[in-house]
């Protein structure tokens, strides 16, 4: 495998600001500190780019406190304007945004222009939003007077990005913020920061005012994000990322009493019962764990699968596993990439070592790969004993691993014996089921015979430790309002 970019590589790399965006202007961190990005199926150094100290990181808050107030009074139609323009540019360079995410990433090419339509879309629906803040108006129960119910921006806001969808994720938490009148600092993550930073400077072309969106890209995270959190003029932080952070964060944010949304960490259980449609199961399968390389919150990581079809499940998705192709995500063809670094290499090796340790076999996979690049093998396990890690810890690779099941109430047991509750998967031709399920499992979200449920027209969130606040659909947009009351008498 060369590490050589090719041309429309280097030019694209080229076309991608290496500074902080700052009060609307393209900066130098302070001392000229900069880091390097990498390409994790070559190791290549793609860019060094700018690298925020804390000091930076209270430049960008000041610029996000000096333009709030303007913002906030901007006509929600001229907000609106400005989102759908940045959709239109996205729809513009989706070539683009997809070849970054892919350079710096991994993500096979297709994929990656599948996360640019549905990060676009959060951009399309929050831009319809903006002009649809309502309140409420009436007579107060005792007669006495006018109730007249508000809603207000929340204020500056500060995001914390993961590095698995680094558009999505960018948009996802931005266009609401937009949409309701709250300016923003982000900090993109170190791993992959150039596709947040295009994006941005996409917003710039949009016409958005300077100060709205400020960019603090940074090596160490954690020193640039507390003073930031710390500041009293900050009033709402939204994160992305593990719970064991996001509960450091939340502590954080406590001493401000901060609004917070959290999207935290992940243990999806896709449950497979014996009247399930396996055609449709092994289809949801390849799409709930394979997605992006296994690397999402909300890949199944748990597959409970009834005893009775377990065999059968297992042969099928293996066949199709094994057929998948492991490299580069520019190759054609390439249906798995690198993980995101060699930590993620070695947890999946350890995970699947456990396992195996227990007595689960392995079907198909289950090695790293030697060479350049940080690859692991798409895996099928089977026969996954109680108490294996691989059941308790979120794995973030290709690992597909099966345990079984005997009745209902044992697969639900089984669903739910996890701290996280972000999404579940259940496969069932029995639609009483079905609803059964929906009450019974203990997930913010849940897809019924499908295995994506992502969509901008939906809040996306858990409950238990897997986080707080809900990102998308009609809900998305009040995580950055407040509401008030006003009293006037008759």
């Amino acid at each position: 495998m060369t590490t050589a970019l090719a041309a429309n590589e280097t030019a694209l790399i080229d076309s991608v600001p290496r500074g902080l965006f700052i009060g609307g202007e393209w900066t130098d961190a302070a001392g000229d500190r900069t880091f390097d990005v990498h390409d994790p199926a070559t190791g290549a150094v793609l860019a060094s780019i700018a690298d925020a100290t804390p000091e930076d990181g209270i430049r960008a808050l000041d610029a996000a406190v000096a333009a709030q107030e303007a913002w906030a009074q901007t006509a929600p139609r001229e907000r609106s304007e400005i989102l759908r323009r940045a959709f239109d540019l996205v729809q513009e360079h989706k070539e683009d945004l997809a070849l970054l995410m892919t350079l710096e990433m991994g993500k096979p090419l297709a994929e990656a222009r599948g996360e640019v339509v549905y990060g676009g879309e959060f951009l399309r629906w929050f831009s319809e939003e903006a002009v649809r803040i309502s309140g409420r108006y009436g007579i107060n129960p005792e007669g006495t007077g006018r109730m007249v119910v508000s809603q207000r921006p929340v204020g500056p806001s500060f995001f914390i990005t993961p590095w698995n969808f680094p558009f999505a994720m960018a948009t996802r938490k931005i266009a609401p913020a937009l949409a309701a009148g709250c300016t923003v600092v982000i900090k993109p993550p170190a791993l992959t920061p150039l596709t947040t930073i295009f994006f941005v400077s996409l917003l710039e072309r949009a016409g958005l005012p300077a100060g709205v969106v400020n960019v603090v890209q940074t090596s160490t995270s954690s020193k640039v994000s507390a003073p930031i959190i710390a500041d009293p003029r900050l009033r709402k932080l939204s994160f992305t990322g593990s719970t064991e952070v996001g509960r450091k964060l939340i502590a954080q944010a406590a001493e401000g009493v901060l609004r917070v949304s959290m999207e935290l960490g992940g243990n999806a259980p896709f449950v497979v019962f014996e009247d399930a449609d396996l055609d449709k199961a092994v289809e949801g399968a390849m799409a709930a764990k394979f997605r992006n390389i296994g690397q999402a919150c909300t890949a199944a990581n748990r597959f409970i699968v009834h005893a009775s079809v377990a065999e059968a499940f297992a042969d099928r998705v293996s066949a199709r596993v094994k057929e998948m192709r492991v490299g580069r995500g520019t190759e054609d063809g390439v249906t798995i990439g690198p993980l995101i670094d060699a930590d993620a290499v070695a947890k999946a090796s350890e995970l699947v070592g456990d396992a195996t340790q227990r007595g689960a076999t392995v079907l198909t996979g289950g090695n790293a790969l030697d060479g350049v690049g940080t690859f692991f093998e798409p895996t099928v396990i089977t026969e996954v004993a109680a108490g294996s890690d691989i059941l308790h810890e979120e794995i973030f690779g290709p690992v597909l691993a099966i345990s079984t099941f005997e009745t209902e109430e044992e697969g639900v047991r089984l669903a739910n014996d996890t701290e996280y509750g972000l999404v579940s998967y259940v496969f069932t031709e029995d639609l009483a089921r079905g609803h059964r399920m929906i009450d019974a499992l203990e997930t913010g979200m849940m897809g019924l015979n499908v295995g994506v449920v992502s969509n901008a027209a939906a809040p996306f969130g858990g409950v238990k430790q897997s986080g707080v606040g809900r990102e998308g659909g009609f809900e998305g947009i009040h995580e950055y309002l407040s509401t008030k009351y006003t009293l006037i008498p008759s």
